[in-house]
């Protein structure tokens, strides 16, 4: 009409919309393969998973009941909710409903979140054959040549706070304030008036109460202790290997070793050694950024080819010292075509003379750093190459001769644009910075599962478009 024209004058230049219409049905069955582009991660998982050999979980189901989910199914639910950020059970339930990728891989079903969680918890020990199968995969694709790797790690919180770790010295005090109060409140309890009781006060609850506290502190300083012992006896093995050491260097040179004796370790628990309440297992860590937070130690040995994850590993240890021996023994356990890398590279914090001769025994070169090099080297030194090597030179003086060269040099420059820009996707793309099950073994577990999601993650994007 002319008074709608001129109310809104602009009406017939937009007649191209789509109508709103949510009630018509679909006249035909909606498909689960139109709602994802085929170069999508969730297809790429999907496609891998369902290839691998879940024998083992598909027999671990007793066939009683009603239907369950495939292992497959849940398994791609878990890895694609770990690439993608989506760390919990019930957040991986919530996306079933709303993301379109957790629906294709969901069958446009809905795993309720105890199903994912308890499938979590119960197989978790599988992650590591799907982990080796999915670097088979890796290659026989021919990814990458597996041949110079990276060794690092990094520190990720626990699922435990630091203020619930308990010290043994702050243990005796409490302890010996419980047990006053406890002493007290018998007396006051055993007393024929006890008119001094405040009113609401029930004696036996505040006894009771108290007696558990005495307890839990009991409970975790048997385990402070045990964990002493623990240390005095691998500090007293190293302390005696020390001495043999000085002993023999005396006999064979006829003079008093140089240096200081090394003192011998102190047993029992000192007054720092600490546990934490709500995960046993972690430990108190420096962080990057100042700071100490209850975290586990996650290490990750890195192709610098694929940047592809060929062990993972966790840690009680906040020193990286002791890390390289274990790691050589995972990488040596894969099969064959990713376990003999020919090249190790790793920072300072785990050089020592007894890992150089690990990696030379397991036939690596290791390229480890002895020293913090200098952020701004003279221009000329980019350019020199060190004296030739003496013919009767340690395994130490080689590797060290070798980081001077131009080669060496230019070799252990890949390890911080490798192995360092996977913990950092991991932490600030994949959004893992904290554990969600606790316990040592869970944690391994879970850190499995998360250079699992990794690999996938990156094989996808080194896949033939």
């Amino acid at each position: 009409s002319t008074q709608a024209k001129t109310l809104f004058p602009y009406t017939t230049l937009f007649r191209s919309f789509h109508p709103i219409d949510r009630d018509t049905d679909y006249l035909l069955p909606p498909s689960v393969q139109e709602w994802l582009p085929e170069a999508h991660l969730a297809r790429y998982v999907v496609d891998v998973v369902e290839g691998l050999d879940l024998s083992a979980l598909e027999r671990a189901y007793a066939g009683r009941g009603t239907d369950a989910y495939h292992p497959a199914m849940l398994l791609s639910l878990l890895i694609y909710g770990y690439a993608t950020g989506t760390f919990s059970s019930r957040k991986l339930e919530r996306a079933t409903y709303d993301s379109l990728a957790f629906r294709y891989i969901a069958c446009n079903r809905h795993p309720d979140h105890d199903t994912l969680a308890v499938f979590r918890k119960r197989f978790s020990q599988e992650f590591q054959s799907a982990f080796v199968q999915v670097l088979e995969i890796a290659r026989e694709n021919q990814v990458s040549r597996f041949g110079t790797v990276s060794l690092d790690g990094t520190k990720i919180h626990a699922n435990a706070s630091r203020h619930s770790a308990l010290s043994y010295g702050h243990a005796e005090k409490i302890e010996a304030q419980l047990q006053a109060e406890v002493k007290a409140l018998l007396a006051l309890a055993e007393a024929a008036d006890q008119a001094e009781v405040p009113e609401g006060v029930n004696l036996p609850e505040e006894i009771k109460r108290r007696e558990d506290r005495l307890a839990a502190i009991a409970a975790a300083k048997a385990k402070i202790e045990a964990r002493a012992q623990q240390r005095f006896a691998r500090e007293q093995a190293e302390y005696e290997a020390k001495m043999a050491t000085r002993a023999a260097k005396t006999k064979a040179t006829g003079k008093k070793a140089s240096g200081k004796p090394p003192q011998p370790p102190e047993s029992g628990a000192r007054a720092d050694d600490q546990i934490n309440l709500t995960d046993e297992a972690s430990r108190i860590m420096k962080v990057a950024g100042g700071g100490f937070e209850q975290c586990y130690n996650a290490q990750a040995v890195v192709d610098t080819e694929s940047m592809l994850i060929l062990a993972p590993h966790v840690t009680q240890a906040s020193n990286d010292k002791e890390q390289v021996e274990p790691m050589v023994e995972k990488v040596r356990a894969n099969p064959e075509g990713l376990d003999r890398p020919t090249t190790w590279l790793a920072d300072t914090g785990y050089y020592s003379e007894k890992n150089v001769s690990v990696c030379v025994a397991a036939g690596i070169e290791p390229l480890i750093a002895v020293k913090r090099d200098e952020h701004h080297p003279g221009w000329r030194e980019r350019f020199t190459e060190p004296a030739p090597l003496a013919d009767e030179a340690t395994a130490v003086e080689t590797m060290k001769h070798k980081l001077k060269t131009r080669a060496g040099r230019a070799a252990y420059g890949l390890r911080k644009q490798t192995v360092e820009p996977v913990f950092g996707i991991i932490k600030s793309v994949m959004g893992f910075r904290q554990f969600l099950l606790r316990g040592l073994e869970n944690v391994q577990n879970e850190w499995t599962l998360v250079c699992l999601a990794w690999n996938l993650k990156r094989m996808a994007v080194l896949r033939p478009q």
